[in-house]
C-alpha cells in the first residue's frame, strides 16, 4: 500500500471512529451509569437515569448522536517515534473531524474568536485541539478522542495556591468550584483533577485524568484517597443526576499529578458530562488498531 493510501485508509477508520463514539458511550461509562441507577434511591433521579438509557437506545437504533451537542474535538495522541504516519497525523486527523461532521452528522461547534464566524466543519483556527506525548522506538500510535461539550467545559477552572496553603486548598478549590459550576455540565459527571508546579500542567494533568477509565485509582496510594475524599465530598453536595438531585453527583474523580516547585502547587479542574465520549484507538505500523473503549466498533481492521 502506498504512503497516501495508507494516510487515506487511516482518515477513513478516524473518521468512522470519530462517528460512533459520538453515537455510543464507552463500556466503563455505560456499567457506571448502570451501577449508579441501582444505586438511586430518589424517585427523579431513578426517572431521569431511564431517560438517559432511553437516549441512548434511541441514538442506537436511529444511528444519531448521543446529544445534540456533538462537542468541540480534541485528540490525545501517544505516538511511536517510528509511526509511518507521524508527520501527517494532525492533518488527517483533521480531515477525518471535516468527513464525520458531514457524514454523522456532527453540529456545527467551532466558532473563529473575534471573527464570530461558524467554520461549518468543526475546525478551524486550532481546531481541533491536539496534545501529544512521543514515546521513542516504538512504531504504534494510541489516539484518545475527546468531543467536548460545552457545558461540560463550563466549570474548567486552574490556579496556583500560595506557598504554604497545602492539599487542604486543593480540596477546597475542587469543592468550591463544583459547588458553583457544576450543574451547568450535565452531572453525574467524571472530574479531572491536574496537580503540577503551574497552571499550564495543574490544567493537562487535569485533562489527561479524564482519559483515564472510570472507577479507576491511581497508583499513588495518597493520590488514591484524595480522589476518594474528593468523590465522598462532591456527592454530598447533593445535586445528583441533571442537577436535581439524589445520591451520587459524579462517576469518579480522577486525580493525575506531576512533580513541582517546591514553593508552587498547581491546581485544575476539568469536567466531563455523563455522557462522556471519550474513545480510544490505538494502531500498529500496517494499520491494524485495538479499540480499548467501545466493544462495538469494528470496520475488519481490528487486532
Amino acid at each position: 500500500m502506498s504512503h497516501l493510501a495508507t494516510a487515506g485508509k487511516m482518515t477513513g477508520i478516524m473518521a468512522a471512529f470519530i462517528s460512533y463514539t459520538a453515537k455510543n458511550l464507552p463500556d466503563d461509562v455505560l456499567a457506571r451509569l448502570e451501577a449508579l441507577r441501582s444505586q438511586e434511591t430518589e424517585p427523579l433521579a431513578v426517572e431521569i437515569y431511564s431517560l438517559m438509557f432511553r437516549n441512548l437506545q434511541l441514538a442506537r437504533e436511529l444511528d444519531r448522536p448521543i446529544c445534540q451537542d456533538t462537542g468541540y474535538m480534541q485528540f490525545w495522541i501517544r505516538c511511536g517515534s517510528s509511526f509511518p504516519l507521524i508527520g501527517e497525523l494532525e492533518g488527517l486527523l483533521t480531515e477525518a473531524v471535516r468527513i464525520a461532521t458531514a457524514e454523522t452528522p456532527l453540529r456545527y461547534n467551532v466558532v473563529e474568536t473575534f471573527d464570530e464566524v461558524n467554520t461549518g466543519t468543526n475546525t478551524g483556527t486550532g481546531a481541533p485541539t491536539f496534545w501529544w506525548d512521543i514515546i521513542p522506538g516504538w512504531d504504534g500510535c494510541e489516539i484518545y478522542t475527546y468531543p467536548a461539550g460545552g457545558g461540560c467545559s463550563l466549570p474548567g477552572h486552574a490556579m496556583v495556591l500560595m506557598p504554604g496553603q497545602g492539599y487542604e486548598a486543593v480540596v477546597d478549590f475542587v469543592l468550591e468550584r463544583m459547588t458553583s459550576y457544576g450543574l451547568n455540565a450535565c452531572p453525574p459527571l467524571l472530574v479531572g483533577v491536574g496537580i503540577g508546579t503551574s497552571v499550564e500542567t495543574a490544567a493537562l494533568n487535569a485533562k489527561h485524568a479524564l482519559m483515564r477509565p472510570v472507577g479507576s485509582c491511581s497508583e499513588n496510594e495518597r493520590v488514591a484517597k484524595l480522589e476518594q475524599l474528593l468523590e465522598d465530598g462532591i456527592n454530598a453536595i447533593g445535586f445528583g443526576p441533571q442537577g436535581l438531585g439524589g445520591r451520587h453527583s459524579v462517576m469518579g474523580v480522577n486525580v493525575v499529578n506531576t512533580a513541582r516547585h517546591p514553593a508552587d502547587l498547581g491546581v485544575a479542574v476539568s469536567v466531563s458530562c455523563w455522557c462522556h465520549r471519550r474513545g480510544r484507538i490505538t494502531f500498529d505500523s500496517d494499520l491494524n488498531y485495538t479499540v480499548s473503549t467501545h466493544s462495538g466498533f469494528d470496520m475488519g481492521g481490528s487486532k
